[in-house]
């Protein structure tokens, strides 16, 4: 941990590494694309139905999947190239998206079209994510997590910045179908992307050396499966070294109480950015009473404040990271206690990108700090786990916005908001004491 809090970053050095160039571009295509999809989506539904549990079902679809898939998930990350993984990821949902796009565009576009389209594109997010975060680790030097973490959430943050910033224009110009026409195409160069971070197959598991790499389950399994004399028996070893892997990362977490800590305060985060959408496209709608427009700008302004806090996090030194980690999730809780009393839309802008740099500085440093601690063969079952909580903290608090959104009112839901990144702060100090 010491040389990920301590190493000063080294942008040339980041820059350098052709595969992260093409990393950052596929991260910078694919969100641009998807921060489109998802505003635009929000607003369709919210202007169609005028309803913030519609609009919190949508959240709660692209949630669902992570309750299983990260469970298989984090082992096929952990066993298979995680760049052919992102691949084909990608083409699956670009297709899917093109889909919908088309369906909208001939005029016979449903609701549950743009639902049946989110669960699928939920689906290859639950596992894609985690995959992405553990090919981080393979494309940098370990000297440089933090700067590349940085660098990551730029490229994130640029592309939805730019969404953000034109996707009210185009909803009117181009409509829902438009935009779901550009996101479909997005995935395409995503993936063209990530088949040029390298080449060739590259198992996470060949460069170990340790005794523990493989189970005996594991080795029946591929001695059954080469030779093919036995599919029977292939399939049951299979399962077995599955099982193996899970209870291998279940105890590793166990005995990683810092690990845990980082990871759940990085999951709550994450699942107050993704439900806070629910009360966000409410917000624009009652209080600010703005359209599209007025969304994309404050996605723009969250953007904003994301990208400048990844810029500033990383030239930080280690002994300053973790208190302004702490203080990071502290003013996520107050703010989001003020914000529906904030009525005017340059106000609100200017509050969301403080979350958003709030937002930076905690994630980049939970992943370097995940990325120096956690050994490469574990990287891909501890993201899937922090995947799974963040989905269960997500499908509750899309549910509870929704509902209590619209029963009690913005003031209560953003309350709710509020407390949620009180636990986050909690558990963001219980990180920073382990780790003093």
């Amino acid at each position: 941990m010491a040389t990920a809090t301590t190493q000063r970053v080294d942008w040339k050095l980041i820059w350098a590494q052709r595969g992260f160039r093409f990393f950052f571009v596929a991260m910078f295509v694919s969100l641009f694309g998807s921060g489109m999809n998802f505003v635009g989506v929000s607003w369709y539904i919210m202007a169609a139905t005028h309803s913030t549990v519609k609009v919190s079902l949508q959240v709660i679809v692209v949630t669902l999947p992570g309750l299983l898939i990260p469970f298989v998930g984090g082992v096929l990350i952990d066993r298979f190239d995680r760049r052919y993984l992102g691949v084909v990821l990608d083409l699956i949902r670009g297709c899917f998206v093109l889909a919908t796009a088309y369906i909208a565009w001939s005029g016979h576009l449903q609701l549950w079209h743009l639902y049946a389209m989110t669960l699928i594109t939920g689906m290859g997010s639950a596992m894609y994510w985690a995959t992405v975060n553990a090919l981080v680790q393979e494309v940098i030097p370990p000297s440089q997590f933090t700067g590349a973490n940085a660098a990551v959430l730029v490229g994130v943050q640029s592309g939805m910045l730019i969404a953000g910033s034109v996707v009210g224009f185009l909803y009117k110009g181009a409509g829902i179908h438009g935009i779901l026409f550009i996101d479909g195409l997005t995935y395409f160069a995503s993936a063209f992307c990530l088949y040029c971070v390298r080449s060739g197959y590259v198992s996470p598991r060949d460069h170990l050396k340790y005794p523990r790499e493989y189970s005996e389950a594991t080795e029946a399994t591929a001695e059954a499966l080469e030779s093919g004399g036995n599919p029977e028996v292939a399939e049951a070893g299979l399962s077995l070294a599955v099982y193996a892997d899970l209870k291998e990362g279940f105890a590793y977490l166990k005995q990683q109480p810092l690990v845990l800590a980082l990871g759940v305060t990085h999951s709550i985060m994450m699942a107050g950015v993704v439900s806070g959408n629910v009360v966000l496209v409410a917000l624009v709608n009652d209080i600010l009473h703005s359209d599209a427009q007025g969304l994309g700008f404050l996605e723009a302004g969250w953007a904003v404040g994301a990208i400048s806090g990844g810029f500033i996090i990383g030239q930080l030194r280690g002994s300053v990271r973790m208190p302004l980690y702490v203080a990071a999730c502290a003013i996520l809780a107050i703010g989001h206690m003020a914000t529906p009393y904030v009525t005017f839309l340059v106000g609100a802008v200017m509050m969301q990108a403080i979350f958003g740099l709030c937002r930076a500085v905690g994630g980049v440093t939970a992943q370097s700090g995940l990325m120096s601690i956690v050994p490469r063969h574990f990287m891909g079952r501890t993201q899937s786990a922090m995947a799974i909580f963040t989905t269960c903290v997500q499908l509750a608090m899309s549910l509870g916005l929704g509902v209590i959104a619209q029963r009690a009112g913005l003031v209560a839901g953003y309350a709710l908001l509020a407390l949620l990144y009180a636990g986050a702060t909690l558990s963001a100090s219980k990180a920073r004491q382990l780790m003093a």
